[in-house]
């Protein structure tokens, strides 16, 4: 029997015409490559509690709104569906948990490590752009 995979939030957190992108930490799946920020959803938990648990433990964030749910992909390796949601927050990140924090224009996004569903989410996006 397959398992429902585990809900993903994925913020899209963006400055001017920079995304926030953070570089996992090196004993984490993917570790060392860069993502979007955010996390597992708990038991029963929204999209706006999960970023606003996740932004704030992660990167000392408070999240002021989210918006619409861009993209969504499964990644079989962790079994686990990823939504890329936008996503309004306040104040200055703080890496807590990653390795480094970057604020990188869409077309250098692709000169980064991306993780596989990450990579997935800015090919979509220079698409959508084009």
């Amino acid at each position: 029997m397959n398992k429902k995979p585990r809900q993903v939030i994925a913020a899209v957190i963006r400055r001017d015409r920079s995304f926030l992108v953070c570089k996992r930490p090196a004993h984490k799946h993917h570790g060392g490559k860069w993502e979007f920020p955010g996390g597992k959803l708990e038991e029963g938990e929204s999209f706006f509690e999960a970023a606003q648990r996740e932004l704030c433990e992660e990167l000392g964030l408070q999240v002021l709104s989210i918006g619409d749910d861009l993209f969504t992909i499964v990644d079989p390796g962790a079994q686990v569906e990823i939504h890329f949601i936008d996503v309004a927050v306040q104040g200055e990140p703080i890496a807590h948990e990653h390795e480094a924090l970057s604020w990188e224009a869409l077309g250098s996004l692709f000169d980064l490590d991306l993780a596989p569903s990450d990579r997935a989410f800015v090919h979509f996006l220079q698409i959508k752009k084009s």
